[in-house]
């Protein structure tokens, strides 16, 4: 096992919440528009299921992000969907202090981020993309790499 120093960056931070309801954009736009966010810099991207006026399925598309990024978000959502327009405000994200660490299993090695919280690990989680590696790698169920590693940390 190899850790590696605790992440203090994350604690309150003032963010942007980023909102559009779409009820016209075909839904394969939507993935493309979740990637382009991210790859400007959007700390979270997702969709829920919303019924709009006269009864119509639609998502709202939210974004988080930081105010510095704000109008090039506004540029991927005006320019890429059908919105006519965009809303946002200021909100606060508390984000435990989190900690990488690594384990060894009989596949290989999975990253483990960890979230302290009053000086306790009170959460820890494997990285998907370690176990998914070696998942294909070595072609076992990808849901037994993860038994592996819970197993190590009970």
């Amino acid at each position: 096992m190899s850790l590696h120093p605790p992440n203090h960056e994350h604690t309150d931070e003032q963010m942007l919440k980023v909102e559009v309801n779409l009820d016209d954009t075909p839904g394969e736009w939507l993935g493309y528009v979740m990637d382009q966010l991210f790859e400007m810099g959007a700390n979270d991207v997702y969709y829920t299921p919303i019924y709009m006026k006269k009864n119509r399925p639609a998502v709202q598309l939210q974004v988080l992000c930081k105010k510095n990024i704000l109008e090039n978000i506004k540029q991927i959502i005006l320019t890429e969907t059908t919105t006519l327009g965009i809303r946002y405000y200021p909100l606060t994200v508390y984000r435990m202090e989190r900690q990488m660490r690594t384990i060894d299993t009989k596949w290989g090695k999975v990253t483990i981020k960890e979230g302290i919280w009053e000086g306790k690990v009170i959460q820890a989680s494997p990285e998907y993309e370690d176990c998914r590696k070696l998942a294909e790698l070595h072609q076992v169920p990808l849901k037994d790499i993860y038994a592996a590693v819970w197993q190590q940390l009970k």
